[in-house]
Formats: structure tokens, sequence, C-alpha cells
């Protein structure tokens, strides 16, 4: 038998997978399961972007690109930090990457040492600790309660910093809990790792769906922070694996090294498609898709807690209610699973975020429409009373 490396064994598998498949079985045998599990917009890419794929297709642009990305993509992308974020961003530090797990990739495999430790909060999204993981490095989750936004903060950096420790990765907002970072409290942990001479890593896949204050990019903080977005979330081009790096200057082309020896090129169909997301029309239409999330959020936060799934820090981002449910059960586990085979609704229980109270969370989705939550909700109510 082979022998497999001794990181495999701590990269543990996606419980939420396991829902879905559960809840895919159910489906099989005739069930209709509410689905409110996967983070994966039930949008899908608008007209703009199949048909600029399908021309592409036909005038036969298929080869390589260059591993960085092509010139027009990038050229659009830093357009959209300076017009939709304000942020004067030089086209040559995008990094275009075959989607956010693919940059974060790059990302650590450029900035993490075998034995590094590399700090986020608990709750996170369980990919990001698991590249780290995958790179050598020691993900080290610091529990970042209710009181903390569920994020990390400066306080947080100033205790948990040890001489391993290489760096910080944050997502705002994050999943599970689509909080986000007050601006103030960023800056703060920023000068922290900056003044340790680490690096900081901010997830923003999201930002595009924030509902609530200013939309901010964290690249207003300076030029030495490593960005990471996608084409998924708020462009719903969630197959077409397709995201971005912004990095420091200096390091271009440290990351075109390493993308042209372990990707070549990114998908060369959906690099041309995706310039058509940064049309006028094409971006009133994410828009309008971006309010229509903010509805289903404002119509369950007082459902929820008229449910008992008290939700202690409202969510000002992403498509995610992290809801407390100890009023019912004191597994979330559990919970899940009697709420899928009794109720037919399907979520998440907290365990793929970490270990920090995570038997007491779960994880809902709101990436599906309006009369679905609705009809959530009214079997919750049944089984719940």
């Amino acid at each position: 038998m082979l022998r497999l490396s001794p990181r495999i064994a701590r990269i543990a598998p996606f419980y939420a997978m396991e829902v879905v498949k559960q809840a895919a079985a159910l489906q099989a045998e005739g069930r209709d399961i509410v689905q409110m599990s996967i983070g994966e917009p039930d949008f899908t890419a608008i007209p703009a972007v199949v048909e600029a794929l399908e021309r592409t297709a036909r005038e036969g642009r298929t080869q390589y690109t260059e591993a960085v990305g092509i010139a027009p993509l990038r050229e659009a992308i830093a357009g959209f930090y300076r017009t939709r974020f304000g942020v004067a961003v030089d086209p040559a530090r995008i990094i275009v990457t075959a989607g956010a797990s693919g940059a974060l990739l790059l990302a650590c495999t450029a900035l993490v040492d075998a034995g590094a430790q590399v700090l986020m909060p608990d709750p996170t999204y369980p990919a990001n600790r698991h590249i780290v993981t995958a790179a050598g490095g020691e993900p080290v989750l610091i529990p970042a309660g209710p009181a903390d936004r569920f994020q990390l903060s400066a306080e947080h950096i100033r205790r948990h910093w040890t001489p391993r420790t290489a760096g910080v990765i944050v997502a705002s907002p994050g999943n599970p809990t689509g909080t986000s970072i007050a601006p103030d409290a960023l800056a703060g942990l920023v000068r922290e790792v900056r003044g340790r001479q680490g690096f900081t890593i901010v997830d923003e896949i999201y930002l595009g769906l924030s509902y609530d204050g200013d939309r901010r990019s964290a690249l207003a903080l300076g030029d030495d922070l490593i960005i990471v977005n996608s084409f998924s979330k708020y462009f719903h081009m969630t197959g077409w694996r397709l995201g971005w790096l912004v990095v420091p200057p200096q390091l271009v082309s440290v990351f075109e090294k390493l993308a042209q020896n372990l990707v070549i090129c990114p998908s060369t169909l959906a690099q041309h498609a995706a310039i058509a997301c940064f049309h006028p029309e094409s971006l009133e239409i994410f828009e309008a898709r971006r309010e229509a999330f903010r509805q289903r959020r404002d119509y369950l936060l007082p459902e929820f807690e008229r449910l008992g799934l008290t939700v202690p820090v409202q969510p000002d981002g992403a498509f995610y209610i992290y809801s407390d449910i100890r009023a019912h059960a004191a597994d979330s586990a559990a919970f899940a699973t009697r709420l899928l085979h009794e109720a037919g609704v399907c979520a998440v229980p907290g365990r793929d975020f970490g270990t920090a109270e995570t038997a007491s969370y779960l994880r809902f989705s709101y990436a599906t429409d309006m009369a679905r939550l609705q009809e959530g909700v009214a079997r919750m109510e049944r089984l719940l009373g």
C-alpha cells in the first residue's frame, strides 16, 4: 500500500458534503428537501457572460493564456476596485487564479514555511485551514465568539503571536457567520501583524455581498496585504472556477513563477467570459441580486429568533446565518440530522468550522429563493413548536 503524507490525516472531510449526500438520498426516495446548506448562489451566470463564453469558443480562443491571466480581465478587475471601492490598483498586481481556492493555494505556497503557524478565527471556512496544512503549515484556530463578531482582533494577535507565527488569514465578510470586521478593527489587526513582519491574507470573496454600511476593501490599508477574491459569489460563476489575488508589487514575479509551474493558467474561456461581468448593465444585475439576498436575510432573522434559533451577531454580508441552537439541542450535528429527516430542511452543523462551541451552532444558507425559505421556516416551526 502506498504511504501517504501524514498531512492527509490532518485534513478533515467536509461534513457539509455528508449532509448534502444524506439530503440527496432522501430526495432520491421522493422526499422534498429545502436546501439551506450549500454556499452556492441559486443565481447563475448572467446572459452576457454566457454569450461571451460562446463567442470566445466559436472564435477558437482556447489556447493557454499568461499564467497570471489575460490583460483585459486584469484591467477590468482593477477598474472595478477603482469605481466600486475607490482604491487604485495596478493591474500588474492582479493574479487571475483557478477560483479563490487556487488563489489561497498559491498564497500559502509562497508564504508558509514547513511548520509555520497561521492564525485564523474559530469558526472559519474549513478549506482555509486545510490549505495551510497542505502547504506544510500549522493552522492555529483562535476562538472568536459573538463578542468578537466571530472575527479576529488586534488583541487576538497580541495574545497568540509566537516566534513560529508567519501570518494571519481572515475573511470579511466571513463564512460561516456572514459577519465583517469593522474597518477600524481591521486596520488595528493589520498594524499588529505588520509590526511583527507577518503576512495578512484577507479573503474578500463575499465583499460584493455586503448589506450594511460601506463596502470597503482591505486594499485601502496598504500594498503589503494579500487579497483573495472570486467570481463565484457576487458574480455567480461557481463552476467556472475563476478568482484572483492582489499581491504586493515586489511579489508579482514570485506568484507568476508559481502559477507558471503549478497551474499553467486559469481557464481561458472563463477569463474571456468574465470580462462581461464588469459592464455597467451587468453590474446592475448583480446589484439587484444582492438586494434579493438582503431581503432574504431580513426575512429570516426575525423568523429564526421567533423559532429559538438565536442569531447572536447579525450577519452583514454573504448569505449565511450562524444560529445558536442551544434552546433546542445540545449537539448541532444531531439537531441537523433531526431537521433533515423530520422536517426536510438541510443545514450544516458547526463541526466543519472549527472546535470552539461548534456543537452549539448551525449554519443556514439563504442562497435559495424566498418561497423555499418560507417553506423551510414553516417546516421548522411545525417541528420546533
